[in-house]
């Protein structure tokens, strides 16, 4: 079952992440691969945000940035 969360929630769960750093996340979403990862719901005006997909998003960033400087 996918664990679902809002933006605040992911926030107060995983205090590394800011909200302002969520925000800057989702706003470049498409360019960021982040929509396309899957990780972000949205119901009309809600976002959810499926944290396995997310974290998953996270460390494909984390591989990306090695790759680079190697």
């Amino acid at each position: 079952m996918k664990h679902l969360l809002t933006v605040k929630q992911l926030v107060q769960k995983h205090p590394c992440f800011t909200l302002g750093g969520m925000r800057y996340y989702i706003f470049y979403a498409k360019t960021n691969g982040l929509e396309a990862s899957g990780a972000i719901l949205r119901l009309g005006r809600k976002l959810l945000i499926d944290e396995e997909k997310f974290i998953g998003w996270i460390e494909s960033q984390n591989v990306n940035s090695k790759a680079a400087g190697a």
